[in-house]
């Protein structure tokens, strides 16, 4: 399975959704400005998918923030991201996620808050997938074997860290043996 959206060394790695289906190509974000920009360009899509990049983009900007100014890069870094996609519900999400735990490290070790910020980065992603394969196996069973189904929006693995929330449920359902055939309205 392609990786919608991965934390590596080198920075936040996604695949660029304006370029599919025709060229699989990705985009790496060095800096919260380059995941800012991939978020406000389409380039990854989806809410959940969103919600991830917005999780890692702001621990990708702290590791880079003047420790010395902190606090306000901080708030810099959360108000961009957040201007990105004004109706993406799990964007704000995971921004006040990310803010929650930022507040609780205050007076740690700068390298400190930034593993931490890293990992729940990481979190974020880790548990998305998990909640749209639960989705995925609760909705299976609701599917008939042999029918057709239409779909529409982006509701697969493009649109989230990994797996598919209303397309996971059609996935859940064919790996479990059901024949099914989809016809995605757009």
């Amino acid at each position: 399975m392609v990786e919608t959206i991965q934390w590596t060394a080198a920075g936040v790695v996604m695949i660029d959704q304006t370029r599919l289906p025709r060229v699989q190509e990705f985009v790496t974000c060095r800096t919260y400005q380059d995941v800012a920009q991939a978020i406000v360009t389409m380039v990854i899509r989806g809410a959940p998918a969103i919600g991830v990049a917005a999780a890692m983009g702001v621990a990708l900007g702290v590791q880079y923030a003047d420790p010395s100014q902190l606090d306000a890069e901080f708030e810099t870094i959360c108000s961009t991201l957040a201007a990105t996609r004004p109706t993406a519900v799990n964007l704000f999400w995971a921004i006040d996620r990310m803010k929650r735990l930022y507040a609780s490290l205050q007076g740690q070790p700068v390298e400190a808050i930034r593993a931490r910020l890293i990992a729940e980065a990481l979190a974020v992603y880790e548990e998305d997938i998990a909640i749209n394969r639960a989705i995925g196996a609760h909705g299976a069973p609701l599917v008939p074997d042999g029918r057709t189904v239409l779909t529409h929006c982006n509701a697969g693995a493009l649109a989230t860290a990994g797996y598919g929330t209303a397309l996971g449920v059609i996935r859940a359902a064919i790996e479990a043996g059901k024949s099914i055939d989809v016809f995605a309205g757009e």
